[in-house]
């Protein structure tokens, strides 16, 4: 199969478009059924009209596809960035929800040119400096924060009943929600969620090749019609979707600059998770690439801060590479970028002759495939996944739950940031190999050996990298981790990850010296402590 996979490697560019027009069109055609619904309801849930989350999408699509240093994943609003929309939103506006929007782009445009500076700068490296399961916490903990926000909206298909409360407040008063729901609403609410639920268990091939979005739309848009009922939306989300090209206005203000501390704020938090999400969706769909082509990451992020930047000024929500699309990209086939062209196209498509379907969709039934979304991100799966790495690895991740709810992403990062050098620290890192790793590459024969020496850990993990990058494919290449005290799980995960890419490319890689080693559990990619006879 390698040798097949060698020997043919879809064409790019205009000769790509050409050669794999049909098995790109159809795949970017799929995905277009499962990114409408998807833009719209987060867009409604972030506090941005509901047009917004389709401009983002087309520009995502049509612009970004020509940058884009990945060919696979499919760019595009996320609901991993609601949290930080809607917050922006509040924190800038007030309570005056356009005033709120119009400021948050100023932050978003900043934020974009930043990312695209990053990419310039070469960092699209920059996710392997954060640790793994405080990222994995950081996206559980948005997944609770999406759950409990769209519980009342699933119920009572009203967004405004979320307005002002935190998350752990919105959960406990579920009851509440409950004794209050409305009939109609939860009628088409909990059908579409469990339709979005129970989709993937549906074993027949044919019939699970429909999206389940677009299920959900076939029975949620006839049952608005038939129970005469309207979602209730804030003032100002009533753009008239129909006069598209009339929204395509600067809408961006920078008057945000002037609260500075609040601007700062959330051009970090844009441009951080924005990029760190993108960065490891990008690695993700890399492995699932039948051909095994690896992405130009520099390339990719700069062409998403591109993205950004354009649909800020414009009014859009914030893009990245996301996760649940571009996997469906792949699914279904997809060879180029031009797949990703081809799901804006068909959705700027659909906006200019379809808009008053558009208008008929329940906000229940968006909200039920929102909080599918935020069951994915914080499925018990996940913590139990995380625990079976190590207990430690649970405690970063729990942490950084704990204080993204109670506080924000930022601080929930660093603290599972902080948390993790804690316990390097404990189990015998030294402080003055935290940020550095004595490494040295020998060359003998066709073997190149990597030493890395005190510790290998996520902190120090760049300067690693960056060598074992600048060996050429086609070696064999023994990393030698005998002389560390401490090797990390986000280190024991990234040299799998060099390993699996340098050997689709030719070459062998041996990771060796663990032998005296302990595991801190019996997971294969758990932290490796030193016993003590060999410190």
């Amino acid at each position: 199969m390698n040798a097949n996979i060698k020997k043919y490697i879809p064409a790019d560019g205009l000769a790509g478009l050409k050669e794999n027009f049909k098995t790109d069109a159809i795949s970017g055609f799929i995905v277009f059924l499962l990114a409408l619904p998807l833009s719209l309801g987060i867009a409604k849930a972030s506090d941005f009209p509901p047009i917004m989350g389709l401009i983002t999408a087309i520009i995502g699509g049509i612009v970004v596809s020509f940058f884009m240093g990945s060919r696979l994943t499919i760019k595009g609003p996320a609901a991993g960035l609601i949290v930080i929309v809607a917050g922006a939103v509040a924190e800038f506006g007030k309570g005056d929800n356009e005033l709120g929007w119009k400021l948050a782009l100023g932050a978003m445009v900043v934020a974009g040119v930043i990312q695209i500076l990053f990419g310039v700068l070469k960092l699209g490296k920059l996710a392997d400096f954060f640790p793994l399961s405080a990222i994995h916490g950081m996206l559980a903990a948005i997944g609770i924060i999406i759950i409990a926000k769209q519980i009342p909206v699933l119920l009572n298909d009203n967004p405004t009943l979320a307005k002002g409360k935190g998350p752990l407040e919105l959960l406990a008063n579920i009851p509440n929600f409950i004794a209050n729901l409305d009939p109609k609403a939860s009628i088409i609410g909990i059908v579409s969620l469990a339709i979005m639920l129970g989709w993937p268990y549906i074993k027949n091939k044919t019939i699970k090749m429909i999206p389940a979005p677009l299920v959900v739309l076939l029975f949620a848009i006839p049952c608005e019609l038939f129970m005469h009922f309207k979602e209730t939306e804030p003032a100002y989300a009533l753009v008239k979707i129909g006069n598209f090209v009339d929204n395509l206005n600067f809408n961006a203000s920078f008057e945000g600059f002037s609260q500075t501390g609040l601007f700062i704020k959330y051009v970090i938090m844009f441009a951080l998770v924005g990029t760190l999400e993108s960065l490891l969706t990008v690695k993700a769909i890399d492995l699932l690439d039948p051909f095994k082509r690896k992405s130009n990451m520099n390339k990719d992020l700069i062409a998403v801060g591109i993205g950004n930047t354009i649909a800020a000024f414009l009014g859009g929500l914030p893009m990245i590479s996301e996760v649940a699309r571009s996997s469906s990209n792949v699914n279904n086939g997809a060879k180029t970028r031009w797949a990703n062209f081809f799901h804006g196209f068909f959705i700027l498509m659909f906006v200019l002759l379809a808009t008053p379907i558009l208008e008929l969709i329940p906000n229940a039934a968006l909200a039920a495939m929102l909080i599918t979304v935020g069951i994915k991100l914080a499925h018990p799966k996940e913590f139990i996944h995380t625990f079976q790495i190590g207990k430690e690895q649970l405690a970063i991740f729990l942490v950084t739950i704990f204080f993204t709810l109670f506080e924000d992403l930022l601080i929930g990062i660093a603290a599972g940031m902080v948390l993790k050098i804690i316990i390097h620290l404990i189990n015998g890192t030294p402080i003055s190999s935290l940020f550095k790793a004595p490494t040295l590459v020998s060359f003998e024969g066709n073997n190149y050996l990597v030493e890395i020496s005190k510790a290998a850990v996520f902190t120090n993990y760049l300067g690693v990298k960056s060598k074992l990058e600048a060996i050429p494919y086609g070696f064999d290449v023994t990393i030698d981790l005998k002389k560390t005290k401490l090797v990390d799980h986000s280190v024991m995960e990234n040299l799998e990850h060099f390993k699996h890419d340098y050997e689709a490319n030719g070459g062998t890689v041996k990771i060796k010296g663990l032998e005296n080693h302990k595991p801190l559990s019996s997971h294969p990619l758990s932290s490796r402590k030193a016993k003590l006879a060999e410190l």
